[in-house]
């Protein structure tokens, strides 16, 4: 398309053609992408080039902006406007993560929200459901209503809500039965909690890696209770979000928050625009910065600052903790994960896990050494290195590697407190852990 100066239907077919391909990979529902590709053509077709793009970059905004605008447009909010307590009801199919969403939830309430959170589990089903519930609220910090298999769904969930009334809590996460399949006694329980209950917001909880079957799925909860919004669990598997296209098409419900991974801190407010990114291949930067915010320890950091500007030297102890801070942000994978595909593909996923075990093994070297050779590096000679390389169970070369990684961290901290910044990006070359070799 190259020299092109405007979209035409003979230079955009084969753009929209791959299109098509991407978001049929992505398990995005057919009808939707058929939809979708209209669109998309109707508002190409003629568009003038600007000066400063290419008719791919243009074909590629137009693109994006209609998926933003398929998937929601803009951020869906929970909505609170109810006299308190106000009650979430969680409702999915068994496996799609909803308990562990409960948790979630909580924590990002708590944390986010500043409410008072209380929450009950109506599966009196599968057996230890209510005690993963009461686990996961433990550790969201948040207060759990016990209740036991041998009582009603309604009259736990009755139970807990007055409860709530009387204690003060601000909202309550009602976690209800998932089935393997979808049932009419499944449907029918739901039904009635919701109608006794009248819950302010009715999320359904899908997985995102179910593809196809997530959007039969949520047009079946669609049918038996009124849903407010969707919540999009397990997004760090090897789908890409597509899901959230067609769930968002078949019920006309926002997608309102989406989960990954098992810890409980693993649940961001959905925004269409980064969905959009992510299904293009463009990744989720925003996310990344957002996760270090949350994750990175500002007081720690403001020391190290301080400590350079001071003139002390960048040690194995400081070393030791910038490691444990990209830990807190869920490892080089996960950080990976948010970045554009062209980055992902240059990194390569077997040089991410063979990373983050340099990571871990870098780790053991620096607790296997004492206080005084942490402070002062330059007096680990060949005998200290073989006590440090037993104590960490690698070979001594490994230390060797190590060291040197240091040594070359601790050279780009020197040049930053010279104020020298293109002499510190050009120092972070090798940096990485996978360059360790």
């Amino acid at each position: 398309m190259r020299g092109e100066a405007r979209l035409t239907e003979a230079n955009t077919q084969e753009m929209l053609r791959e299109i098509r391909i991407a978001l049929l990979e992505a398990d995005v529902a057919l009808p939707v992408v058929r939809d979708f590709i209209a669109k998309v053509r109707e508002k190409a077709l003629g568009q003038e080039v600007l000066a400063s793009l290419s008719p791919g970059q243009a074909l590629v905004g137009v693109v994006h902006d209609e998926l933003t605008a398929l998937i929601g447009g803009t951020t869906a909010e929970l909505n609170f406007a109810t006299q308190p307590p106000a009650i979430i009801l969680m409702a999915g199919l068994q496996g799609a993560g909803k308990t562990t969403t409960v948790g979630k939830l909580a924590k990002w309430l708590r944390e986010q929200k500043k409410k008072k959170v209380l929450t009950v589990s109506c599966d009196v089903y599968r057996p230890a459901a209510i005690d993963q519930l009461k686990t996961v609220t433990a550790q969201a910090g948040a207060d759990f209503f016990a209740s036991s298999p041998d009582q009603k769904p309604l009259e736990i969930a009755q139970a807990a809500v007055l409860w709530a009334r009387n204690h003060y809590h601000d909202v309550v996460l009602v976690d209800t039965a998932g089935r393997l399949g979808i049932d009419q006694a499944m449907m029918a329980e739901i039904a009635a909690l919701h109608s006794a209950l009248k819950p302010i917001e009715t999320l359904f909880v899908v997985d995102a890696m179910q593809g196809q079957d997530a959007v039969n799925t949520a047009r079946a909860f669609k049918e038996a209770v009124p849903l407010t919004g969707v919540v999009l669990t397990k997004l760090d598997g090897d789908s890409r979000g597509g899901a959230a296209l067609s769930v968002k098409a078949i019920t006309g419900c926002p997608i309102k928050f989406v989960g990954t991974g098992e810890k409980l801190d693993g649940l961001d407010a959905f925004h269409p625009d980064r969905m959009a990114n992510r299904i293009l291949g463009m990744g989720d930067i925003l996310a990344l910065v957002e996760q270090a915010q949350a994750s990175v320890d500002q007081e720690a950091a403001r020391g190290l600052a301080e400590k350079l500007k001071g003139g002390s030297r960048f040690d194995l102890n400081d070393f030791l903790a910038q490691i444990s801070q990209m830990k807190k942000m869920g490892g080089l994978s996960s950080m990976m994960d948010k970045l554009p595909a062209q980055m992902q593909a240059a990194a390569g996923q077997a040089d991410m896990n063979r990373a983050e075990k340099d990571i871990r093994r870098m780790q053991g070297i620096i607790h296997s050494m004492t206080p005084a050779e942490r402070t002062k590096p330059e007096i680990i000679k060949a005998s200290r290195k073989r006590r440090i390389a037993v104590g960490a169970g690698v070979q001594v070369q490994d230390v060797n590697r190590m060291l040197a990684q240091f040594d070359q961290m601790q050279a780009m901290m020197k040049k930053m407190q010279k104020g020298g910044l293109a002499k510190m990006m050009r120092g972070m070359k090798g940096m990485m852990p996978g360059g360790m070799r």
